[in-house]
């Protein structure tokens, strides 16, 4: 029983009224959109919990043939146990020697290694979008991928950024700015929003406002760009 079905189930329960939720046919993995989340010591948890919540709470079909298209893995400088924000301690599914070729790839506030920013020059070329969360976005400007291109990051961290990105159009306004194969997104909070707008780049605005609906969020701010 997944997530979805368990809070289905859980209601039902409290309410005396049938289970809504039917069984999920997922995808076979070839057929899935590979979402992966780059994290290191240190890693918001917000940053990346926010975006995994809209990924995996996403369904696309109807009834029994409801479906996940989304697989979801974390990806460390190796698979040892990192602390990330608040003391949460989370072991990555790969290291970046053996993670899946991702077609997102997710980055949020970090310290990252030479490893991890080898292997997000490497990927990110290939993916459908690479997107940063709150100073995720120096990761991204350190391996060259925000060069010549609009982007921001946490208010807070405005003048860094422009300072050590020149070459980058810091926006101080947007929740997020997107680019097409890039995107990023400002502070904690606003990676919901930029997930929502990944989301609907994929499925249309049914979908995404189907998620936005089941995760009870009330912000329209996933419509800037």
């Amino acid at each position: 029983m997944n997530r979805r079905e368990i809070l289905a189930a859980s209601a039902a329960t409290l309410a005396a009224a049938p289970v809504i939720a039917q069984a999920v046919a997922r995808l076979p993995d070839r057929q899935r959109i590979n979402v992966a989340f780059l994290i290191g010591d240190g890693a918001n948890v917000i940053d990346t919990a926010g975006p995994w919540e809209v990924f995996q709470d996403t369904m696309t079909g109807e009834g029994a043939g409801m479906r996940h298209p989304f697989k979801l893995y974390t990806v460390g400088p190796s698979t040892d146990v990192l602390k990330m924000t608040g003391g949460l301690l989370v072991k990555p599914h790969f290291s970046v020697d053996d993670a899946p070729e991702p077609n997102v790839i997710v980055v949020p506030a970090q310290r990252s290694t030479e490893a991890t920013r080898a292997w997000l020059k490497a990927m990110s070329p290939r993916t459908d979008v690479t997107m940063s969360v709150c100073t995720g976005a120096f990761q991204l400007g350190r391996v060259g991928l925000l060069d010549g291109l609009p982007a921001t990051t946490h208010h807070d961290f405005f003048d860094a950024f422009e300072k050590e990105f020149p070459k980058t159009s810091l926006q101080r306004g947007p929740r997020f700015v997107d680019n097409g194969k890039i995107a990023t997104a400002g502070g904690l909070t606003s990676g919901i929003d930029l997930a929502l707008h990944v989301v609907e780049r994929y499925f249309g605005q049914d979908t995404r406002k189907a998620v936005a609906r089941y995760m009870e969020h009330a912000s329209g701010d996933w419509r800037a760009a």
